[in-house]
């Protein structure tokens, strides 16, 4: 079955009008499509300081009638985050989901650790994606989803908060070879890369784009409008991405 996935990254919601304006365009946007996609993934620093309000806020503007995924980024607090935008009770404990959706298993990772911008897969959720996906067919299509891409992106603001010890996620690839792709945010511009020979997918950012060094030395370009991405997955597992920016 064919799998139609949004993805929108790094809202930064804060209380401004101008935070609040971007995420309700997009919003819109996906909410006006001809075809309804089949899920919403959103990856990462919803809240720009991580309080109630931002995740209330966020709450609100992500009401849609397809489903919305979730996982946290460094902006983000987890205590907040579950209380506000999940509705559980308030933990420090890493946000791991799993989703299943048109054929498709989602797990939507906590790579976040408190208080860094850098990620980490902690010991609880690498125990967590394993016991998720050695409960799957292992011609179950799945995508991991988290915030910190693992791979080098060649701008150093970018690069200065990757996933750490990489090594660990390319040993879960290695593994368990019905992921068909790792998707992230956090680095505010939209690239694609390879890593452990699955595709890797960085999705753009709703609050800023990342001005890369060619482009000139201030790395927020705040003129560039909200962007977003649709990944689909179809009958053979291959993930093909389009990016689009949203006026």
């Amino acid at each position: 079955m064919t799998a139609l996935f949004a993805q929108i990254s790094d809202l930064h919601l804060d209380g401004s009008d101008r935070a609040t304006r971007r995420a309700v365009r997009v919003m819109d946007y996906l909410r006006a499509l001809p075809r309804q996609v089949d899920a919403l993934l959103v990856t990462g620093d919803i809240a720009d300081h991580g309080e109630e309000a931002e995740y209330e806020e966020a709450a609100q503007i992500l009401t849609t009638d397809f489903p919305v995924l979730t996982c946290p980024g460094n902006h983000d607090a987890r205590p907040a985050y579950r209380k506000s935008l999940l509705g559980e009770a308030p933990s420090d404990g890493p946000i791991n989901q799993v989703h299943h959706i048109s054929g498709t298993t989602i797990l939507m990772c906590d790579v976040t650790i408190p208080g860094r911008d850098e990620g980490r897969l902690d010991d609880q959720t690498i125990g967590w994606i394993e016991t998720t996906l050695g409960a799957l067919p292992r011609n179950a299509p799945a995508l991991l989803a988290f915030h910190q891409p693992p791979v080098v992106l060649h701008h150093p603001l970018a690069d200065s908060g990757m996933l750490e010890h990489p090594g660990q996620l390319a040993g879960l690839l290695e593994a368990h070879p019905q992921i068909a792709a790792v998707i992230t945010g956090h680095a505010h511009t939209a690239a694609a890369s390879i890593f452990a020979a699955r595709p890797l997918i960085v999705g753009p950012a709703i609050t800023w784009t990342l001005r890369l060094p060619w482009e000139g030395d201030q790395p927020a370009d705040l003129e560039q409008p909200p962007g977003l991405a649709f990944h689909i997955l179809d009958d053979n597992a291959r993930l093909t991405t389009h990016y689009r920016v949203v006026l």
